[in-house]
């Protein structure tokens, strides 16, 4: 080993420290945020759920277009009449992530009748909600089809316009559950673990990108239809999140430019734990919380 790459290890801890400590402290500043009176948001599951309470946020926090992507039209119309009626553009169409060629030909559709998309959110997802063995095969890969390669579609869509611009943002609204799994839902842990992946190594592959950044959204059990039946054993110590506080601190993230968001901001606890308790001790909270059998009585969207 060279003298210059001895002197870089010996250097090493010291710059970590620096970036830690000067991380720690710009959270305590206000941040300037992003004025939203220029973007084109273009949400994917728009029509309902966390989806149609992003829309909402957005259009209420100044956003100047929105497109909603989804596969029932009842519901993408009703939430983009909604939008239009609070005084923002919206615009939807009839796309099913999950089919590469659909959203390479909609993407088209879209620049040719919005214009460029500003900010992608990847939002559509789906949960069958049983064990491995009792999964019908083709739901397994539906979940793994819309929840991890619609988002590859998406951004390969949208993104090399973005870049060129130098202007735009992708969002994934992911879950906790890509990093603390549960039984019974094993499609949509692995599903939300392969998306973590991909916007981690995304939001590392735009650091030298100016202008375009990336926020992912890692929230707790949230309250809609798509994980109806869902109980928690201490629901009074671990409420369901609401999908309006979630859209709204999501939009409040990009704005900041915050790369990832966890709701609450006690599941930061929860990975730490993950991170060096033995598997016996997470064996044991899980049985204590009851996450064993907090799928027993899923129904999911009807």
């Amino acid at each position: 080993m060279d003298l210059k790459n001895a002197c870089r290890m010996c250097l090493f801890p010291f710059q970590m420290l620096y970036y830690i400590v000067r991380a720690s402290l710009f959270s305590l500043l206000p941040n300037r945020r992003k004025d939203l009176s220029k973007e084109v948001v273009l949400i994917t599951g728009g029509g309902r759920g966390i989806g149609r309470h992003l829309a909402n946020e957005f259009a209420k926090q100044g956003a100047r277009k929105l497109i909603l992507w989804g596969r029932t039209e009842k519901c993408l119309k009703e939430a983009a009449e909604e939008i239009s009626l609070s005084g923002t553009e919206c615009h939807y169409f009839l796309c099913d992530v999950a089919n590469r060629e659909e959203v390479y030909k909609q993407a088209k559709v879209v620049r040719e009748k919005v214009g460029d998309v500003t900010m992608l959110v990847n939002n559509a997802a789906v949960v069958h909600g049983k064990s491995l063995i009792d999964s019908d095969d083709d739901a397994l890969l539906k979940s793994q089809h819309i929840n991890t390669l619609g988002q590859f579609w998406t951004t390969k869509a949208f993104l090399p316009r973005m870049l060129e611009l130098q202007h735009g943002h992708v969002v994934c609204i992911n879950s906790i559950l890509s990093q603390s799994p549960i039984p019974g839902a094993i499609d949509y842990n692995t599903s939300k673990a392969s998306s973590l992946a991909f916007m981690e190594s995304l939001t590392l592959g735009m650091l030298d990108c100016p202008g375009v950044g990336c926020t992912t959204v890692l929230p707790f059990h949230c309250n809609t239809e798509m994980f109806q039946g869902m109980r928690v054993r201490f629901p009074l110590l671990f409420p369901p999140l609401k999908p309006e506080m979630v859209a709204q601190r999501t939009v409040d993230a990009v704005r900041a430019d915050q790369a990832f968001l966890y709701l609450p901001w006690t599941m930061h606890a929860l990975v730490f734990l993950k991170s060096f308790m033995p598997q016996v001790a997470l064996e044991e909270i899980h049985k204590f919380s009851g996450s064993y059998s907090c799928m027993n009585t899923f129904k999911g969207r009807t």
